[in-house]
């Protein structure tokens, strides 16, 4: 009964089908009803880490009730989580209104899950972190986050050394149309299978970098965006592995070349007016900025105010402070902020807004947990609306002119890992408004990496 209830509060009041008829059915279909339309014999159920690293167990539809109801049993300390040998199993609980097939292995559907222990919610889980925090916004305050992401990848050869196409030498690579179109049968099944698994691509392109490249979608839910997110990672590495090339998302695998972000874009939606943007001031403007509400420009303050503990979020790895430390690159510029600054058209800050009542939060990488992600933005933000945070005359320089922003009063982002760790602690507010139980563990298991770092040996030292 206890392991009932956990399930129904995670996955609340069924909502109607956010995908195309055929892609996932009627929204009060169970599990195994959808699995019997899809006609899919496997299903991977499947749940993030807190490092943001997918794992699953593969089940056969016969079992998919039993799944449903009773979830499937992981042992938590195995995977990126604070949990010891001596904790119960961890049992993932389907979302069934998830389920897709894989276009490239018929058999297969895919399934994200929500992560239950001793019959309650684990609060340390991403996807149900990110959840909790959308139906509270929603409930207390008629509000719908909506986000979209700007996923950027580098395609390598199977050891992981050289990017895979030897031709794609270029020094301004940027919209190479020979470049991508070499990559013509990847780019375009990976495409294709997006289509079909209901999240249809709207333009892919080779990037500022080598052998890298953007695929983009259209916004949505915080939490189909979130799910969309993960699904497009599995899906770019199958792909590559069957193109013989590896698909990777690390921030920065090449000292020379930009690296791998994960600009976000922002709104809020007024649920009971029409699905209005509040973002939107409905104002002439003589810049992009004069786009923006007064409530978009709080939250613009609370993402700025927040910036050096959000890095713990949005650039959670060792290798994220490559990027945003680097130099600038054969391109001619980093991509990446070195400081907590907003502008409006002006892609050389943390914040940018795009000629449009939204926000283009341009700080986080791809190693992002897809979940953590706008469960951070939404806090910091939310913070900034609630202090009512001025964030101040935006920017209108050139940040890569020098190097590096240099507005006086800016906030200089944190230099490496541990920084970032310790900001994000220091920020209490923000690690309440996340959760304090997910933070910590998440802290606590980043301390550890960082550790294991700083005791390797590299070749520089040598």
């Amino acid at each position: 009964a206890a392991l009932t209830r956990a399930t129904l509060s995670l996955h609340g009041r069924r909502a109607a089908s956010r995908y195309p008829a055929g892609i996932r059915m009627m929204s009060d279909a169970s599990l195994a009803e959808r699995a019997r339309a899809l006609g899919v014999k496997y299903l991977l159920i499947s749940f993030d880490d807190l490092f943001g690293t997918t794992r699953s167990k593969l089940i056969p539809t016969t079992a998919a009730e039993s799944v449903e109801t009773d979830g499937a049993g992981f042992a938590g300390f195995a995977a990126h989580f604070d949990m010891t040998p001596a904790d119960p199993d961890m049992l993932a609980i389907p979302d069934p209104s998830t389920l897709v097939k894989l276009p490239w292995d018929k058999e297969i559907g895919w399934v994200a899950s929500n992560l239950v222990v001793r019959g309650q919610p684990l609060l340390q889980g991403p996807r149900n972190r990110l959840k909790d925090m959308c139906d509270d916004l929603l409930e207390s305050r008629g509000l719908v986050l909506k986000t979209g992401v700007e996923c950027e990848f580098f395609l390598l050869n199977k050891d992981s050394i050289q990017i895979a196409d030897g031709y794609d030498t270029a020094s301004k690579p940027c919209y190479d149309q020979s470049a991508l179109m070499r990559q013509r049968g990847f780019v375009c099944e990976l495409n294709d299978a997006m289509q079909e698994m209901g999240f249809p691509p709207y333009q892919t392109d080779h990037e500022d970098a080598n052998g890298q490249f953007e695929c983009n979608w259209h916004y949505d839910h915080a939490l189909t965006t979130a799910d969309r997110h993960c699904l497009f990672k599995f899906t770019a590495k199958s792909l590559a592995a069957k193109y013989g090339m590896r698909a990777t998302f690390m921030p920065k695998p090449f000292s020379n070349l930009t690296g791998n972000g994960c600009h976000v874009h922002v709104t809020l939606h007024c649920a009971k007016n029409n699905d209005i943007n509040i973002f939107k001031s409905g104002k002439s403007r003589e810049d992009a900025t004069d786009l923006l509400s007064e409530t978009g420009k709080y939250f613009v303050g609370g993402l700025l105010a927040h910036a050096r503990g959000l890095c713990a979020i949005t650039n959670p790895s060792v290798n994220s402070y490559k990027r945003l430390s680097a130099p600038v690159t054969a391109s001619g510029a980093t991509w990446a902020p070195a400081t907590a600054t907003w502008a409006g058209n002006n892609r050389s800050h943390m914040i940018r807004i795009p000629d449009a009542p939204r926000i283009e939060f341009r700080l986080p990488d791809m190693s992002a947990n897809p979940y953590l992600l706008p469960s951070g933005i939404l806090a910091a933000g939310m913070l900034g609306v609630d202090g009512k945070v001025d964030p101040g005359k935006p920017s209108t320089e050139n940040a890569y002119a020098s190097g590096t922003e240099t507005k006086e009063d800016a906030i200089t982002l944190p230099a490496n890992l541990l920084d970032s760790l310790r900001a994000l602690e220091d920020d209490k507010k923000l690690c309440r408004a996340i959760g304090k139980e997910c933070t910590d563990a998440l802290v606590k298991l980043r301390k550890v990496q960082w550790g294991d770092y700083t005791r390797h040996l590299t070749k520089w030292e040598l």
